[in-house]
């Protein structure tokens, strides 16, 4: 995009509070930084962005922030400024961790990062009371650490990692409703009787795993997890 065209974007963002520009930056462009009190949805995705310029932290009225389909290795601690960000998507990128500065960012509600290269679980979520979606789905995380009872999401999406250690702990989620662990890598003896029977757990996806899906069958608590899986179906219908 030229900078005439670009110029036009951003006289246009000043009044709606949205800026949607795709194609090949690597750097915020010319004049953006016009913006910082007015912009709540930037949408940067498809672009070739190795890193995120400092200068994101002056944009603190943001909401939503796409990033998706870049080139990040990371993202700056300075994201932490973003208190008002609801939805973080960063799918499509390089990313091998996050900051702890992620804890700052009290108000999000949706956080998109599949595709990357993530092989820790991030417990920097852990303690966002709002967050309501967090996906995972496709990165290298092994390990669901006993940190994660204080994750808060209704659903988690943990497709296609290769997890084989899940930690009990993940019963204690308060608002675990939808747990997504297909093509992963565990064996029948890490689901644990306790996530069947205590957790709140009602969509329970393993296709993929080690194990064929008629042995969860005979794990104790399956019958209540499947009251549970009903209830939820019936009241859809």
């Amino acid at each position: 995009m030229g900078n005439s065209g670009l110029s036009q974007h951003i006289e246009t963002a000043k009044k709606t509070g949205v800026l949607r520009v795709s194609g090949s930056l690597n750097d915020f462009p010319p004049g953006f930084l016009q913006l910082e009190g007015s912009l709540r949805t930037l949408d940067l995705s498809d672009n070739k962005f190795v890193t995120l310029p400092n200068d994101i932290s002056r944009f603190m009225q943001l909401k939503h922030l796409n990033l998706n389909k870049n080139k990040l290795t990371k993202i700056p601690d300075c994201i932490g400024a973003l208190t008002k960000l609801e939805t973080f998507n960063i799918c499509h990128n390089n990313l091998t961790s996050l900051p702890r500065t992620i804890t700052n960012l009290i108000n999000l509600k949706q956080v998109f990062l599949s595709d990357n290269h993530i092989k820790d679980f991030p417990t920097v979520f852990c303690g966002l009371k709002h967050l309501d979606v967090l996906d995972l789905s496709r990165n290298e995380i092994r390990c669901v650490p006993s940190d994660i009872n204080g994750l808060n999401v209704s659903e988690l999406n943990l497709n296609q990692n290769q997890i084989s250690d899940l930690s009990y702990q993940i019963v204690y989620c308060p608002r675990l409703k939808t747990l997504r662990l297909e093509e992963n890598c565990l064996q029948i003896n890490a689901i644990s009787p306790r996530l069947l029977k205590e957790s709140k757990i009602s969509n329970l996806s393993l296709e993929g795993n080690l194990f064929e899906m008629k042995q969860l069958m005979n794990i104790d608590g399956y019958e209540a997890y499947m009251e549970r899986y009903t209830a939820v179906k019936k009241k859809l219908f």
